[in-house]
């Protein structure tokens, strides 16, 4: 649910306001008058007196994707109407963009608010293509539709006063029969100009004092208020099974007219009877068993005693007994019409939510008109727990009125018990969690970080994993984003407070999702990235990497004379990493394998796999081109092979491009090679010890950076024809696999398909220069991406990074582990570096072994900015005929086609040159800077000089002015019949390029 009301920004502050019995009346703003000067009206303190919002023209248009000129024709209960909409879907918990493309009703009660006058005292009636849709009630639910892409029933009602609770009384209906699982029912009332309601103060329903006594010896009649409220509804069995909140279940509801039982527009005692029998006749349940009835109790002389005729009525149909607790929220925020009755369905929901019953503001005494009042029934003065059994659950009533004799009665039950899990010890998540935040702009980030920080720090029952599961299940993500890792919950709420100062430093990750992050590349390195000790912390913190180890560690063992588990858990038993590659190798495969299944549990599945040298094999088996069995043994015996040659050779890392390097090896024929090319300025070499130091002593004297890889082979060089036959021995019998991911080879430079992978590559993937930096440069260059290093140290990371820096937007590049930091929270920052960029990350899992529940958060704080019609200054009146210029000539009609476009333009822009626009008349009104509001103006100025009727598509039939001119002036001197206006030939850009707002595709499809 939602609401807004005077100084009440959501369900909480209404709730203190009705648990105080406090009230929001007041007087009329006075800097919201829409006419400061305005003769005073002999009622006007009558009707300048409410509950009044102390500001209706803030609306964030960017959040709702609107243009300004839109923004500002819209009628503001339309806005408010979008707010309250968005926010009763936040507070379900449910994220808005899993309503998209779903079968849900949006119904709404609403009115006009008064904005219209200001619409015509600025003329935008006349100018404004929006007006239209900005003055709709229709579009008010089409636009709320629209904003959740939702494609049920979409309809704004009007039944009066009652309209809001019939509207929700439809939507039960619906819900019932079947046509759709969910619904937004919801009521907006603003009043843009109090005198709107002269015509109720004629009538004598509004009060003298600006106050309103429901059921009082002083009703002397109701006060206009302002706000609304939305609430969503859905089957009661889909919400309990999908563990939602259930403020309230919906038992029956009851819908009719008076008909001709009174007089127009008296209300009719019997028509409001038979709506709340007809109500607990849908509901199955005794009147006996409605404890309270949140009644429409406007505190008129007429509506408060019938309105009880009708309640005795049902007394004495039923045969109930006991005293009926009554009252009406209109005694807190007034009268809100349309939106009154789904006011007091979200007051008495909050009650039954949570089990109190409120004082009545301002009651004293009885109506004298309703006499034996108490014998009946009782109003509160104080507030008063209200209790229920699963025998006698807590039940309201909620009835709406409306004027013209439609009444709407819903009856509400308490929401049935959920049990709730204790807290299992068993089940706590140690270490750093996520919290998630995002936005459309960045002082809503921040504000949306301050909001969650004070609403953790204020509840120390909230836990860290049920506030971190709670962002990620039931918001929207939006392109502003942060991640807050802390270790603990003071940590988090010290980095919200960082974000809320719009800080960058530990634990806090941000950035900003720019639009599609375009494809996810996992890369595999090969020697280099292992250290002591690596996985031995992530195999105790993450179960699924666990999971993935003990695997490599089966399907790897036929192959080997050590165990996997006893190195990766630090067992005393565990092979020495100075063992070689045969215990090397087959480790950092393990590694890298179950670094990628971390990766895929948190949802970033990879699109592409890159590999470096024997980081193919796990690039391959990631993919899922080789089984793990077969790339467990490829690896293990290959690495076996390798063992032949240790001593006989060995690498070296320089920093040079390869060009110099190959330059460089023409001194070492037959002895050295390029092993790898990296990046840019990162070559490896490979070949005979005595040839690598004297290269690396000769580079050295010139100033390159050479160092020797900690590897005792020469592997992608010649010696590795020696075990050729070992090798191609080890790769017979695997069978690749077709895969949608993509495998780039970095033996043959570019794409590959995976069932070439077989014993002939793997030698090939051991004996060729591995054409890494030309891949990655390929791929960074034609589809972008994100790059992911999947290793326990990263070693191509630096060289990705050059690569990136070569190009105009470099795509990011982020590794997975570290030998500094080798545990789970390593890898949760690199995933929040992924998904402040666009890469869609699945937070779920990282707190699905704590069984969290989701909890309420703060709502969308909106980054309201003032749209407001206003009159602009020496607005044009028609001319007489008699002051018409001479337009005998077609030079004196352009000339006047010219001065009034010269004068549009300077109002847009005082600075603009707009001397000599005669010269230019052949240029495109777009082209001289007119926008689709501006065109709608010009038309109307030339029609006020010249009297011609023209229609609101003139200028863009003749996109010139000297074309618009010959039009004018055919018509001003007519010769002949017209042919219908059909465009002419014009310069092909025209008014093609509409991207100052939407007029122009309206105008295309017929609206205009």
């Amino acid at each position: 649910m939602s609401c807004r009301f005077p100084g009440v920004d959501d369900l909480d502050g209404f709730w203190r306001l009705l648990l105080d019995g406090g009230s929001t009346f007041g007087t009329f703003p006075a800097h919201r008058a829409p006419l400061p000067d305005r003769t005073p009206h002999p009622d006007a303190a009558t009707v300048n007196s409410g509950s009044f919002l102390d500001a209706i023209d803030g609306f964030d248009a960017e959040f709702f994707g609107t243009s300004a000129a839109e923004a500002a024709a819209m009628d503001p209960v339309q806005r408010l109407g979008l707010e309250l909409a968005w926010e009763a879907v936040e507070d379900a918990r449910v994220p808005a963009d899993a309503l998209a493309g779903r079968e849900v009703d949006v119904v709404v009660g609403a009115g006009p608010s008064g904005y219209e006058l200001l619409r015509r005292l600025s003329g935008s009636d006349q100018d404004d293509h929006y007006a239209v849709l900005g003055s709709s009630g229709a579009l008010i639910a089409n636009r709320i539709s629209h904003l959740f892409d939702v494609r049920g029933m979409s309809l704004a009602a009007d039944s009066g006063q009652s309209s809001s609770l019939v509207s929700l009384a439809l939507t039960c209906e619906r819900i019932r029969s079947g046509a759709v699982d969910m619904a937004l029912a919801g009521g907006v009332h603003l009043i843009a100009d109090p005198e709107a309601g002269l015509g109720l103060a004629n009538l004598g329903a509004l009060s003298p004092d600006g106050r309103c006594y429901p059921f009082d010896a002083r009703a002397d009649g109701f006060v206009r208020g302002e706000g609304g409220a939305f609430v969503l509804l859905k089957r009661l069995d889909r919400a309990v099974a999908d563990g939602d909140h259930v403020y309230a279940v919906v038992r029956g509801w009851g819908v009719g007219s008076g008909g001709a039982t009174s007089r127009m527009p008296d209300p009719s005692p019997t028509g409001q009877a038979a709506a709340v029998l007809a109500a607990l006749k849908a509901a199955d349940v005794p009147f006996d068993g409605v404890q309270y009835v949140e009644a429409h109790g406007t505190g008129t002389r007429r509506g408060d005693p019938a309105e009880i005729a009708g309640l005795r009525e049902v007394l004495r149909h039923t045969g109930r007994g006991a005293p009926l607790v009554i009252g009406s929220a209109k005694a807190n925020v007034g009268h809100l019409e349309p939106a009154a009755g789904i006011v007091g369905f979200v007051k008495a929901a909050l009650c039954l939510d949570r089990g109190h019953l409120v004082p009545h503001p301002g009651f004293r005494s009885p109506n004298p008109e309703i006499p034996d009042f108490g014998a009946d029934f009782e109003i509160l003065r104080a507030s008063r727990p209200w209790t229920g059994t699963p025998q006698r659950p807590r039940r309201a009533g909620v009835t709406s009125v409306g004027m013209g004799g439609t009444t709407a009665h819903l009856i509400l039950e308490q929401a049935p018990g959920t049990p709730t899990e204790a807290a299992d010890p068993a089940h706590n998540v140690s270490g750093a969690l996520p919290w998630v935040l995002s936005a459309r702009s960045e002082p809503a980030l921040r504000e949306q970080a301050a909001r969650l920080r004070d609403r953790v720090a204020a509840d120390p029952s909230l836990t860290a994993a049920d506030v971190g599961h709670s962002l990620v299940t039931t918001r929207t993500a939006f392109a502003h984003r942060a991640v807050v890792l802390g270790a603990d919950r003071e940590d988090a709420l010290r980095g919200l407070g960082l974000v809320a100062a719009g800080t960058d430093a530990a634990p806090v990750v941000r950035g900003t999702a720019g639009g599609p992050a375009g494809p996810v590349v996992l890369v595999f390195p090969g020697q280099g990235s292992q250290w002591l000790g690596m996985g031995q912390r992530l195999y105790a913190e993450s179960e699924v990497f666990a999971r993935s180890i003990d695997d490599c560690a089966r399907a790897l063992e036929p192959w080997l004379d050590w165990s996997l588990l006893d190195l990766v858990t630090g067992a005393e038993s565990a092979p020495s990493l100075e063992r070689g590659d045969a215990v090397v190798q087959p480790a950092l495969f393990a590694m890298m394998v179950s670094l990628a299944r971390v990766w895929r549990s948190l949802g970033v599945v990879p699109d592409a796999v890159v590999g470096h040298s024997q980081g193919e094999i796990a690039a391959a088996c990631a993919a899922g081109a080789l089984s793990l069995e077969d790339a467990a043994r490829v690896v293990a015996l290959r690495s076996r092979a390798l063992t032949a040659l240790a001593g006989l050779g060995g690498m070296n890392a320089v920093a040079a491009p390869l060009a110099e390097v190959e330059e460089r090896l023409a001194r070492w024929p037959g002895r050295l090679s390029v092993a790898a090319v990296n990046g840019p300025a990162s070559t490896v070499v490979s070949g005979d010890l005595e040839a690598l130091d004297e290269f690396a002593a000769a580079a050295r004297a010139d100033g390159v950076r050479v160092r020797r890889v900690r590897i005792e082979y020469a592997s992608h060089s010649h010696q590795v024809e020696r075990i050729r036959e070992q090798v191609l021995a080890a790769a017979a019998d695997v069978t690749p696999r077709p895969t949608p991911v993509e495998f780039h080879s970095t033996v043959t430079g570019g794409r590959l398909d995976t069932r070439e992978l077989g014993s002939a590559y793997w030698y090939a993937n051991l004996r060729s220069t591995v054409r890494f930096g030309e891949v990655v440069a390929a791929l960074m260059r034609e589809r972008g991406g994100v790059y992911v290093e999947v290793s326990p140290h990263p070693v191509l990371q630096v060289a990705m990074e050059e690569t990136a820096d070569t190009l105009a937007s470099p795509p990011p590049v982020v590794n997975t582990l570290n030998k500094h930091d080798g545990g789970a929270a390593k890898i949760l920052a690199s995933a929040a570096e992924l998904h402040v960029r666009g890469v869609p990350v699945d937070w779920r899992t990282v707190f699905a072994p704590a069984r969290p529940h989701r909890i309420g958060l703060p709502t969308y704080p909106f980054q309201r900015q003032r749209y407001w019609l206003t009159a602009p200054d020496g607005a044009l009146a028609p001319q007489p005929a008699a002051d018409r210029p001479d337009l005998a000539s077609e030079a004196a009609v352009r000339a006047l086609v010219c001065a009034e476009t010269a004068t549009l333009l300077t109002a847009k822009d005082p600075d603009l040159a707009v001397a000599g626009l005669g010269a230019r008349s052949d240029e495109t009104f777009k082209a001289l800077g007119f926008d689709s509001s501006m065109v709608v103006a010009l038309r109307n100025r030339l029609t006020a000089v010249t009297g011609v009727r023209l229609p609101a598509t003139v200028a863009f039939t003749y996109p010139t002015p000297r074309q618009l001119a010959l039009r004018l002036f055919s018509l001003l001197t007519p010769t002949e019949p017209q042919p219908p206006d059909t465009a002419p030939d014009a310069p092909d850009e025209g008014l093609e390029g509409r991207d100052d707002d939407d007029l122009y595709a309206l105008i295309d499809r017929g609206y205009v």
